[in-house]
């Protein structure tokens, strides 16, 4: 039973919440040992609340899943776990989550008790409303990068940051929704209702609004931001979010994958490529190059 637990929790999902680094890298305190263990623990925190959301939302999905080719072996709907000890499982890890975050800070906490209670919303009732559906996924990836600036005293964080992740996490919805409806094709409305308000046309639409308005809001970033080098020489990171994104929308429209993004962070070696070296670029630009003026 724990082992299903495990696996209802999603470990692998986790990876999103690594945008709480967010303000600590960009506002150049990653060396910052006191800030970045804050930081640290504030992730192991979303991860555990995150963990709970999954939990809920497998037991408000639980009769769909067993009627979808792959979620039907998840440990709720197959019968590995049963729905109480779900149920405890979820309740016990939202109290603790909340009463650790609490004690760390009451902002954060907040961020916590904001992020727990749109993404009910969210199993319960908004994930069945097209476009709000993916806009709600995206302004939890907002609220991560919030949860990490309300950690430690920041300083010249951009705000700039905070259009690039939402653009970036509706590109990402939008793909996980076109995967989705091209791989259950014409039966896609009976497995998830929100697929219905949906066709390829459309999600390929909206891709390439976000995509585009990405990059753009990127590298709009990378010279205007008040906390960035004054050589521009972080412009020099923009052709590998280019290349991620190009990346992601070959990997949903050719290879017919990207129904799980974070499993193509955690599995395709030129995607995490192009992440590590982005990585490796900024790094270098924020903490070797003069600071701006």
């Amino acid at each position: 039973m724990l082992t299903a637990l495990l696996k209802t929790m999603r470990p692998r999902q986790w990876s999103k919440n690594i945008f709480i680094f967010a303000a600590l890298v960009f506002d150049k305190q990653l060396f910052h040992v006191s800030a970045f263990l804050h930081t640290l623990a504030g992730f192991f925190l979303f991860c555990l609340v995150s963990s709970s959301v999954y939990i809920f939302n497998d037991i408000v999905d639980i009769e769909a899943d067993r009627q979808h080719p792959a979620k039907k072996n998840r440990p709720l709907p197959s019968g590995q776990l049963s729905v109480h000890a779900a149920w405890i499982a979820g309740v016990a890890l939202v109290a603790v989550t909340l009463i650790l975050g609490f004690l760390m800070d009451p902002e954060f906490d907040l961020v916590l008790a904001a992020y727990f209670l749109l993404n009910l919303a969210y199993s319960r009732w908004l994930k069945h409303i097209p476009i709000l559906d993916v806009l709600v996924l995206a302004a939890g990836f907002v609220l991560r990068v919030e949860g990490g600036v309300s950690l430690i005293d920041v300083q010249r964080f951009s705000p700039w940051l905070y259009v690039v992740m939402t653009l970036l996490a509706l590109y990402l919805g939008f793909g996980k929704r076109r995967a989705e409806l091209a791989l259950l094709s014409d039966d896609a409305g009976s497995h998830r209702k929100v697929l219905e308000g949906y066709t390829i046309p459309l999600l390929d639409q909206y891709i390439m609004i976000v995509s585009g308005t990405t990059i753009v809001a990127y590298s709009l970033y990378t010279f205007s931001a008040p906390n960035v080098p004054a050589n521009h020489s972080m412009m020099l990171t923009i052709p590998f979010v280019m290349y991620a994104i190009f990346r992601y929308l070959y990997l949903i429209e050719v290879e017919k994958s990207g129904g799980e993004p974070e499993e193509i962070l955690l599995t395709d070696r030129p995607f995490q490529v192009s992440l590590f070296l982005w990585a490796i670029a900024v790094l270098a630009v924020f903490y070797l190059s003069p600071p701006s003026s």
